[in-house]
C-alpha cells in the first residue's frame, strides 16, 4: 500500500532530461538538435534519410562547425549514423538491435517497478494518475507526438520512483532508443491499448504488488515490441520539407 511521505524526497541529481525536452537557455546547437530529433519522432524523417551538412547549414543559417557538433550529439544518442566519407543518415535500427534494446529495457523496468511498488507514496500515485489523465486527453485529441512524449515521461517517472539514479539514467537511454524505434517503425493506432496497460501497472504499484507490476510491465513492453515492423526504407522529399522548414 502507498505510504504517506513525511518529508519531501531528495531529488535524483543531476536531473535526467529526455532529448525532446527543451532546455532552459537553449542555444542554436540545441535548437537544431531538437528540430532533427522531433522530425524523426514525428516520422517526417524516415530511416536512412540523408542529412547533408551543407543543406543543414543553409536551412538553419549556421556554419559547419555547429552542424557537425549537432550530428555528433545525434550520433551519440543513436538518432543518426555517421558514415565515413558518405555523411550522416537517420539511424536504421536492425531487427537484432531492436530485440536487444527491448530486452535490456524489459530487464531494467522489471527492477524499477518492483522497487517503486515498495517505495511509492500516496502523493506519488496521485502524480502518476495525473500523468495518465494527460495521456488519455492527448490520445483522444489524436495528438500522437504529445501522447508519445507523455508515455515516455510516465516510464521515466517510474524510474524516479525506484529511488535509484543509476537505473534512472540507463532507463533514460533505453527510452530514447525505444522511442526512436517506435517512431520509425510502429504503425499508428494502438495508443489506447498502451494507455490501459499503464493504468494496470499503476494499480499494481499502488497495491504494493511488485510481482504483478513486473508481469504487467513485461507484457506491456513485449506488446510494444511486437507492434514494431522494421522496414529499412527512405523517402524522396527534400530535407527542408522533411524538417518542416519548407
Amino acid at each position: 500500500m502507498p505510504r504517506t511521505r513525511q518529508t519531501p524526497p531528495e531529488p535524483l541529481t543531476p536531473p535526467v532530461v529526455l532529448p525532446w525536452e527543451p532546455q532552459e537557455g537553449e542555444d542554436e546547437e540545441g535548437r537544431i538538435y531538437r528540430a532533427v530529433f522531433e522530425s524523426v519522432m514525428n516520422q517526417r524523417l524516415q530511416p536512412g534519410t540523408k542529412l547533408p551538412e551543407h543543406q543543414l547549414c543553409e536551412l538553419f543559417g549556421v556554419n559547419r562547425s555547429v552542424v557537425r557538433k549537432v550530428l555528433q550529439r545525434l550520433a551519440h544518442d543513436h538518432i543518426v549514423q555517421l558514415r565515413p566519407n558518405r555523411g550522416a543518415i537517420v539511424a536504421m535500427p536492425s531487427i537484432e538491435e531492436t530485440r536487444q534494446i527491448f530486452e535490456a529495457r524489459r530487464g531494467l523496468e522489471a527492477v524499477i517497478v518492483r522497487l517503486a511498488a515498495t517505495r511509492v507514496t500516496k502523493a506519488d500515485v496521485a502524480d502518476l494518475r495525473r500523468r495518465l489523465q494527460a495521456e488519455h486527453e492527448a490520445m483522444h485529441r489524436a495528438d500522437q507526438p504529445a501522447w508519445a512524449r507523455l508515455a515516455s515521461s510516465f516510464h521515466l517517472k517510474l524510474g524516479e520512483l525506484s529511488g535509484n539514479p543509476i537505473l534512472l539514467r540507463y532507463l533514460a537511454e533505453m527510452i530514447s532508443r525505444c522511442s526512436l524505434i517506435v517512431a520509425l517503425y510502429q504503425p499508428p493506432g494502438n495508443a489506447s491499448c498502451e494507455h490501459d496497460e499503464h493504468e494496470r501497472i499503476v494499480d499494481a504499484i499502488e497495491r504494493g504488488d511488485g510481482d504483478t507490476a513486473v508481469a504487467l510491465m513485461d507484457q506491456h513492453l513485449g506488446e510494444l515490441e511486437r507492434h514494431v515492423a522494421v522496414r529499412p526504407e527512405a523517402p524522396e522529399p527534400s530535407l527542408a520539407a522533411l524538417l518542416g522548414l519548407g
